[in-house]
């Protein structure tokens, strides 16, 4: 017996007619999609509709939480069988065990690569079951974190009719945004205030850095960068999008009516008795408003050099540099590397109520005690170098700058460390000893940096394994041959006894292997031999080849030490590390 088309099943079932089936047809030639794709982007027919379409036609049964199917077993193990990243990234979802047969949920069960792969990941046959990609996601989110999904509980709610409470926040005497209070009220009207709240509640559970939300053509998307890396969240409906900006503008006290344009912001909430910065930022784009919230969670900020996640030799240099009585430290680094945590990280250190310690930055993250710190406000000429002129008259011993961005502020750097002061600072280059070509190119005399540097460093933040579920393992030939080469270690370990660890995933750490980040750096101290070549041309090469004579190691070298040491993976280390030239 022939198997009934998706588009007659639609038909007889009342869903879509004749005429729009034969639309989506031409769609579906045009678009090179499949039929049920073509029917939800031309919204003739929703992604659950087109889900139970199919269950009829392939004879699969169809799973959603309303049918109390799409609700994985605990304690099954599940969760080890299906890696969280496995299941997000191709929407499938464990069901149960039974029989030695792996029930699972997937919005795709026609993908017969896909089939074969979780049967070989299970070791047992399959029970397919049908589901949507949003139902799917949203019991990701809950299945593999052990806790609720806030963002899902206000979604359902709304479409039950909303409920007797309003999770609402209230401003405080200090003007911060309270996330605990919780007040009764009307339930219409207030959507987008609660499902504000409830993102950024679950944002700050899982320890996330930004907030990423965005309206394209066909969908929204919501992101949560989490270590460095985005993962999707459940999506609020796309009529809600705008109020759900307009919220935020609102509490950033921007201009709510203003669409065409970028604006930038921020606010403080308080949530579990801690302050929380949000720094907001909206993009027009050609679907409308994009918005990113950066979390600053200045309680989970811990300006210790100790726990940084520098080596010994590391540290000794970088302290022996800070103590120094004048000169210039410079620390690269792309952005969000975590250059600002290491430099208060290092003040925190060095400062004492005999000297005065006056930072300059942009913003001001992390508010220090005992040091004073201004924010520059270029709209009315507090730019770095303005700023850095006006300290030299408060008498400091220490000025930190946020960052050398032109001539002008390389130039006040030196002045500054010329007279008497020491200077630390940042710049955007690949490597530490490219900060020395960029200086000069910015019409620094050589002879005059060559006299100034005390040192170069640069760091990148790797994610650290999960303590709970990190397997070891006996790392392959190749990765012995890159570690023997690379690592720089003296003298190097018997290579039969190296073993090194990868993620596996975890309730505890949220299925992802990975648990928080720690930084790896490489610290050049700047020797008698690396002035000379500064003087002579400041070229990179000779700088490198004269830092390793003096025992110092570049980021590859730093990175293998983490492996060696069991804190991150491979993997990891390869991605955020470039090879010694």
């Amino acid at each position: 017996m022939l198997r009934k088309k998706l588009g007659e099943i639609l038909i007889q079932s009342k869903v879509i007619n004749e005429e729009q089936l034969n639309k989506a047809l031409r769609f579906q030639q045009q678009d090179h999609c499949l039929i049920g794709e073509a029917l939800i982007k031309l919204h003739y027919a929703t992604e659950e509709q087109v889900a139970m379409a199919l269950s009829k036609q392939l004879a699969i049964p169809y799973a959603s939480r309303a049918n109390k199917i799409l609700n994985p077993e605990r304690g099954q193990g599940l969760e080890k069988l299906i890696p969280e990243k496995f299941a997000r990234d191709n929407y499938v979802v464990p069901l149960f065990i039974e029989n030695n047969m792996l029930a699972i949920a997937m919005a795709d069960p026609t993908n017969i690569i896909l089939t074969d792969n979780i049967k070989l990941m299970g070791g047992m046959d399959i029970q397919p079951f049908i589901s949507t990609r949003a139902e799917i996601l949203k019991v990701i989110d809950t299945f593999y974190q052990g806790q609720e999904d806030l963002i899902d509980q206000v979604i359902d709610s709304a479409k039950e009719g909303g409920g007797k409470e309003e999770d609402l926040d209230i401003a405080t005497a200090e003007g911060k945004i309270d996330l605990d209070k919780v007040i009764i009220g009307d339930s219409k009207g207030a959507q987008s205030i609660k499902l504000v709240n409830a993102i950024l509640k679950q944002a700050i559970s899982e320890r996330c850095s930004d907030i990423h939300l965005e309206k394209f053509d066909e969908k929204v998307s919501l992101r949560f960068r989490i270590d460095g890396v985005l993962y999707e969240k459940t999506t609020p409906r796309p009529e809600l999008v705008d109020s759900l900006i307009s919220r935020v503008k609102i509490l950033s006290k921007l201009n709510v009516a203003e669409r065409r344009l970028p604006q930038d912001g921020s606010f403080t909430i308080r949530y579990q008795n801690r302050n929380i910065e949000t720094r907001v930022s909206v993009c027009p784009t050609v679907f409308g408003e994009k918005l990113v919230l950066r979390l600053l969670d200045k309680g989970a900020v811990e300006l210790n050099v100790d726990k940084l996640g520098f080596e010994p030799r590391q540290k000794e240099d970088f302290i022996k540099a800070s103590n120094a009585p004048h000169g210039l430290i410079f620390l690269t680094g792309p952005t969000g590397s975590g250059k600002t945590t290491t430099l208060n990280a290092v003040l925190n250190t060095i400062k004492t109520p005999e000297m005065n310690f006056m930072t300059l930055e942009d913003p001001v993250e992390v508010k220090l005690e005992g040091i004073s710190q201004v924010q520059i406000k270029p709209e009315i000429g507090l730019t770095f170098a303005a700023g850095l002129r006006s300290f030299l008259r408060q008498d400091p011993d220490v000025i930190l700058v946020g960052e050398v961005r032109d001539n002008e502020t390389a130039e006040s750097c030196l002045k500054a460390a010329m007279t008497g002061h020491l200077v630390l600072s940042t710049l955007h280059t690949n490597s530490a000893m490219e900060a020395v070509p960029r200086l000069i190119d910015m019409e620094i005399e050589p002879y005059l940096l060559a006299s100034t540097l005390l040192l170069v460093a640069a760091q990148r933040l790797v994610r650290v394994l999960c303590p709970h579920c990190k397997v070891p393992y006996k790392p392959p030939q190749e990765e012995i041959d890159m570690f023997m080469q690379e690592s720089k270690l003296n003298p190097l370990p018997n290579p039969s006894k190296l073993t090194f660890y990868k993620p596996k995933g975890c309730p505890k750490c949220g299925g992802m292997g990975y648990k928080g980040r720690k930084a790896i750096y490489e610290v050049f101290f700047i020797t008698e031999e690396m002035k000379r070549v500064i003087y002579r041309n400041g070229d990179v090469a000779e700088l490198e080849k004269a830092a390793e004579k003096g025992g110092a190691w570049n980021l590859r070298a730093s990175g293998w030490r983490k492996v060696i040491a069991g804190i991150t993976s491979v993997e990891e280390m390869l991605s955020i590390t470039t090879t010694k030239r």
